[in-house]
């Protein structure tokens, strides 16, 4: 016969084995979210049409028409811009490699592109079997540089959104050319800087025109070490001009010209031996020849 104690020690031992296996009852594991297939490869497409004209060539322009849907454009792997109706420019600096891949993205996820051949360019070296006579810069010309250079920077990173990059460029100026774009000196064998614009000579006080449609970007204030009275146009789409060495300013910063008005006048404010005009033009980092972008000068 079992007693009363046995009975409620067997209840406990019951209730105490019980304990464990509640605590092992396994949690509920939600389901793995299933894992989506790997996206498609973007399809490429070679050698597309992208409808370029103009000069392809070391320091030269050229325009084109972006394939219909292109969402982004490239030129060798960086952005460039184009307008609403799929027209863009692309210029190649005076020291370009002599091959440029043009890009085009499209919403699809399609890429087209193209690799251009980017002729070479025979520029003016002269060697020379010594070096060039100079100073070594004072702190002061040091420290004065660097705002002029700052202000030159900071001007060209303006995007006016002006449409003269469309327009065929003319002539600011008629007269002599004497000195031609990328021409060049070496010295003992060291290359000096290359003449990064075309010099126009005609005597002080001949009025210039704007070669295209733009927006004043920097208009001295002062002369500049080098540059004398320096004046800026953007002509949108990252392309501007530069006007070197003029003996007077007639546009303030900000203000739309027109191709044809009047900028100033030639002078030899700077570091200049007569009075000249130098026309520089850059789109974007490049350095780019005015000559075929201006065309024959009519005099």
């Amino acid at each position: 016969m079992r007693s009363a104690g046995g009975g409620r020690h067997g209840r406990w031992r019951a209730a105490l084995l019980a304990l464990p296996l509640a605590g092992c009852t396994p949690a509920l594991v939600p389901p793995a979210a299933p894992v989506p297939p790997p996206a498609p490869a973007p399809r490429i497409v070679d050698d597309a049409d992208f409808h370029l004209s103009g000069a392809i060539e070391q320091g030269g322009l050229a325009m084109g028409i972006a394939p219909a849907g292109t969402a982004a454009l490239l030129l060798d792997g960086t952005p460039i811009g184009h307008a609403a109706d799929g027209r863009f420019i692309v210029a190649f600096d005076r020291d370009a490699s002599p091959v440029a891949r043009i890009e085009a993205r499209l919403a699809d996820g399609t890429i087209l592109r193209r690799s251009l051949a980017v002729t070479p360019h025979g520029w003016k070296i002269e060697s020379l079997p010594t070096l060039p006579r100079g100073t070594t810069p004072t702190s002061e010309f040091l420290a004065r540089r660097k705002i002029e250079l700052n202000q030159i920077v900071a001007a060209r990173a303006i995007d006016s959104g002006s449409a003269g990059w469309r327009q065929r460029f003319i002539w600011p100026v008629a007269g002599r050319i004497s000195g031609v774009f990328g021409s060049q000196r070496i010295y003992a064998g060291e290359p000096g800087a290359y003449h990064s614009g075309v010099d126009v000579a005609r005597p002080t006080g001949t009025p210039i025109v704007a070669p295209a449609d733009g927006v004043v970007i920097l208009a001295a204030a002062a002369p500049f070490t080098l540059e004398g009275n320096l004046l800026m146009i953007d002509h949108g789409m990252g392309l501007n001009s530069a006007f070197l060495h003029l003996s007077r300013i007639d546009v303030k910063v900000g203000q739309a010209v027109r191709q044809g008005e009047v900028l100033g006048a030639i002078g030899m404010t700077g570091r200049a031996t007569g009075p000249h005009m130098h026309w520089a033009i850059k789109w974007r980092d490049a350095r780019i020849d005015p000559v075929p972008l201006a065309g024959p000068m009519e005099r």
